[in-house]
């Protein structure tokens, strides 16, 4: 209940605590009130503007409602946000506190990988691998992980430094406790705080990125439908007064993330007021 009431006292982090459940619950309950039509195209209703024939946000080059489209495209995003932010958070958890209780040669090899991996830069790995295989949600999803997991891997590997020599890990060691189960129940428990602050920015950067491979259109690709792919379609008629095609889900792009960073900073309030305390 103290951490809680701690966060509330973070106002930026209330409001990306709220804004974001509003986003969530706008993607997943949206459809279900305002059902539209998301597979068959209407030419004939192409790019109206909002208010017109019914569609509070306007239709796209194809006859899509806007506003169901942006729906549609968020569950999307935040499915993928979301699953690959724990991908890379579950994977880096390991790597880094294997890395960190084990130490000596198996610590430096390990995270040599980790440099060399973070030296090559993550757009360029995805637009490589956009180009040999087909971008599906499950492959964004993995391949989003398999790219993100590096910087949580240096962060708990960190901590693991520390947490191997303090007395309670010592202890279970002394007492025969094997490696495998002194790192899961020991060393990774004790950096739950830094992992959860860290999901919350690998989630915002995983949609970013997703954004940004859609946005160049080597994301995913249709009938399915992303906010970087919307604004894809919709930047080819930003010329001609369309802006209806591009503010929706660029402001949607821009309030999610900022929520995501607004609610990790208040849970890295939280879990530092905690180290100082502890």
């Amino acid at each position: 209940m103290t951490a809680l009431r701690r966060f509330a006292t973070n106002k930026l982090a209330v409001v990306g605590a709220v804004a974001l459940a509003i986003l969530v619950l706008f993607a997943l309950l949206g459809p279900l009130v305002y059902p539209t039509e998301q597979v068959a195209t209407d030419l004939g209703a192409a790019n109206l503007p909002p208010g017109v024939d019914g569609h509070p946000l306007g239709t796209d080059a194809l006859g899509y409602d806007n506003l169901g489209r942006l729906m549609v495209a968020g569950r999307v995003s935040l499915l993928v946000g979301v699953l690959a932010g724990a991908l890379a958070t579950v994977v880096g958890t390991l790597w880094g506190a294997v890395a960190g209780y084990v130490g000596g040669v198996v610590d430096a090899v390990m995270m040599r990988v980790v440099d060399a991996g973070i030296a090559i830069p993550a757009i360029f790995l995805l637009l490589v691998l956009s180009t040999i295989v087909r971008p599906t949600v499950g492959m964004m999803i993995v391949v989003l992980g398999m790219v993100s997991w590096l910087v949580p891997a240096r962060l708990i590997r960190a901590e693991a430094l520390s947490v191997r020599t303090r007395d309670y890990v010592v202890a279970a060691r002394a007492m025969g406790a094997t490696h495998r189960r002194t790192v899961l129940s020991h060393v990774i428990p004790n950096t739950v705080g830094t992992v959860v602050v860290n999901a919350t920015f690998q989630v915002a950067d995983a949609i970013l990125l997703v954004a940004y491979i859609s946005f160049l259109g080597m994301g995913i690709q249709p009938p399915t439908t992303d906010w970087g792919a919307m604004l894809n379609d919709g930047i080819n008629y930003i010329y001609q007064g369309a802006w209806w095609l591009i503010l929706p889900p660029g402001l949607a792009i821009v309030v999610v993330v900022c929520a995501l960073n607004f609610v990790g900073d208040g849970l890295r309030d939280v879990v530092d007021v905690k180290g100082r305390t502890a």
